[in-house]
């Protein structure tokens, strides 16, 4: 009780969402600390002491819980966080019933870590949103390999995606408009990067350089299709 109290109190001093983490795998630490990083207010726990321990140098938020019980959670007080992500997916049983858990408790927003298409199915139809890690890092390796061009890909959702693309001398030395990405590609240039110089104050008559990297918002086919151009 004493834990959940002191979290409340915490929480009215920000107005910045605050995260839950259950789970402080490989994938769980690395959500944590980037989080963190972030200047994000962040509630961690997981049932290796060892664990926590390393993890309180970032978040004072950080608890060791003897099971993933609807009563345990609630005395944290991890009900009171915006977003609760349940980094759990070897053990599926244990995935399944936290993220019910914590669905219970009434957390607004619930994303749980799956390992498999069965487990994420489970998991979605309790009514949270699904991850698959090492999925979606081999599918981005993957179209990073077939298109060299592109880097640093991002999905947003369904077949939207944010990416980086390197000029080369085909568009060099066009304006922006004299490029015609948008009318050409259905593609639209969010920002421009030149010799460590980052720009989101993109104007008509911007003239693109060989050694420029835009970045890009549009339909996946499209920006693959701008890059196999260039």
């Amino acid at each position: 009780i004493g834990n959940r109290r002191k979290y409340k109190m915490a929480r009215k001093q920000s107005e910045d969402l605050s995260y839950g983490i259950i789970g402080l795998g490989r994938f769980g630490s690395a959500l944590a600390y980037t989080l963190a990083e972030a200047g994000k207010e962040i509630m961690v726990l997981d049932c290796t002491e060892e664990k926590v321990r390393q993890i309180r140098g970032v978040t004072e938020h950080a608890y060791v819980v003897k099971d993933l019980q609807k009563e345990t959670l609630r005395e944290t007080g991890i009900q009171n966080c915006d977003i609760v992500v349940v980094c759990i997916g070897d053990k599926v049983d244990i995935s399944i019933l936290t993220t019910l858990n914590v669905i219970n408790l009434g957390v607004p927003q619930v994303i749980a870590k799956a390992n498999s298409p069965e487990q994420g199915e489970i998991l979605e139809k309790i009514g949270a949103q699904v991850v698959y890690p090492e999925k979606d890092m081999a599918v981005r390796l993957a179209k990073r390999l077939i298109s060299k061009r592109i880097f640093n890909l991002f999905e947003l959702e369904q077949n939207i995606d944010i990416s980086e693309l390197k000029m080369t001398s085909k568009i060099a030395g066009k304006t922006v408009v004299q490029a015609q990405l948008r009318n050409l590609y259905g593609v639209n240039i969010i920002a421009i990067s030149r010799n460590g110089w980052l720009t989101t104050d993109i104007k008509p008559e911007y003239v693109l350089d060989q050694d420029d990297t835009i970045v890009v918002i549009g339909d996946r086919d499209k920006i693959k299709r701008l890059a196999d151009d260039l």
